[in-house]
């Protein structure tokens, strides 16, 4: 079945996914990294990596296994009214830069204005780990988690901000530790109330708010 692309009413068809390779055939992958790091896959120390690398990625990577809708599917309609801001804060999470493939480490925050219905708040912890397992740039995991809530809870609007820490530029490259970014999307009351906005950033202790309305 083809889905429908968020803002365009278009059903585009659903990607094909990769063809997954087996166990043998990625550690095989591992040996060759190491050889061609300049090291020797079969002497003690290293001979069991391959099998260990095999097994984090697997971890590293669950979110690939993870339907961020089956996440949210269960909601609560029994909220005698609630139509405040529901935030849950300083969500830690860790992801992988899909460039470099080194880690991304940060928290989230992220916040909706209910309509009818609230989600249990394990769910959104859920959600931002279901997107952080994979190999990621910041910006597009701020989106996905901003549109995913819009699209299956339908608020009155969302606001998902992310800092974290980039390994691929304090551990590579620039070198240049300490640096965090931040990015936001804000869908509904938290783009187009500056008041709406205001209080979500006060909360999550953020200024510039107007700044950070839809980076």
């Amino acid at each position: 079945m083809a889905k429908t692309r968020p803002g365009t009413g278009a059903a585009q068809p659903n990607p094909k996914p990769p063809v997954r390779p087996s166990r043998a055939e990625a550690e095989d992958a591992v040996r060759t990294l190491i050889r061609w790091a300049g090291d020797d896959p079969k002497r003690e120390g290293l001979r069991d990596t391959p099998s260990r690398v095999a097994r984090s990625y697997e971890e590293f990577f669950k979110g690939y296994t993870v339907d961020p809708a089956d996440v949210l599917r269960r909601t609560f309609s029994e909220t005698d009214g609630y139509d405040e801001m529901v935030v849950l804060k300083d969500i830690r999470f860790e992801s992988h830069c899909e460039h470099h493939m080194v880690p991304v480490l940060g928290k989230a925050h992220v916040a909706y204005l209910p309509k009818h219905r609230v989600v249990g708040i394990s769910k959104l912890a859920r959600l931002v780990e279901a997107y952080a397992k994979r190999l990621q740039i910041q910006e597009k995991m701020t989106a996905q988690i901003a549109n995913a809530l819009q699209e299956v809870l339908q608020p009155q609007g969302v606001a998902v901000v992310i800092e974290a820490a980039h390994q691929c530029m304090t551990t590579r490259g620039v070198h240049k530790p300490g640096v965090t970014m931040i990015t936001s999307r804000m869908t509904g009351a938290f783009r187009d109330d500056p008041s709406t906005r205001r209080e979500f950033m006060s909360i999550i202790g953020q200024s510039n708010t107007d700044r950070l309305a839809n980076v």
